[in-house]
């Protein structure tokens, strides 16, 4: 639906893959270029994704503070080895690197994700966890390829 309360736009997934992403999750907010069809309006381009703001409410503890810790490190480009929903985590490998990059189900929602394909080309923020590298934010292929950091 438009910021403005008005009629709801269709984004259909060639326009976000486009943008080099696969999903969006729920409350997401989405910058799209808009035209006008027999059947409404529909999103053209994807320009921008960013997560939900969160609404308060239990389980933000140690993600949180692990997003907060993300902030300054650099994207890494990375490929989805395999990603669950239902189990509410996955993997991924990073270019050049033999481990794998844990994702959980919190980083992707938070990053603005509704789910991951596996092969998708990603960008992920990491941090060394105790059982290994983890994910703390997750940027679409596009984003990271773009960004100068």
């Amino acid at each position: 639906m438009a910021d403005s309360g008005g009629p709801d736009i269709l984004l259909h997934v060639n326009a976000l893959r486009n943008f080099g992403q696969s999903s969006v999750c729920d409350r997401a907010g989405i910058v799209v270029s808009v035209q006008q069809t027999q059947r409404g309006l529909q999103a053209v381009e994807v320009f921008e994704v960013t997560p939900p703001v969160d609404e308060g409410g239990d389980g933000e503890g140690a993600l949180e503070a692990d997003a907060d810790l993300g902030a300054g490190l650099p994207l890494e480009p990375a490929r989805i080895k395999w990603f669950d929903k239902v189990k509410g985590f996955g993997f991924a490998n990073v270019f050049g690197r033999p481990e794998d990059v844990f994702i959980h189900m919190e980083v992707l929602r938070r990053s603005g994700f509704a789910e991951l394909q596996p092969g998708e080309a990603v960008g992920l923020r990491i941090t060394d966890g105790e059982r290994g590298r983890m994910a703390v934010a997750i940027a679409s292929w596009e984003t990271a390829s773009n960004k100068k950091e």
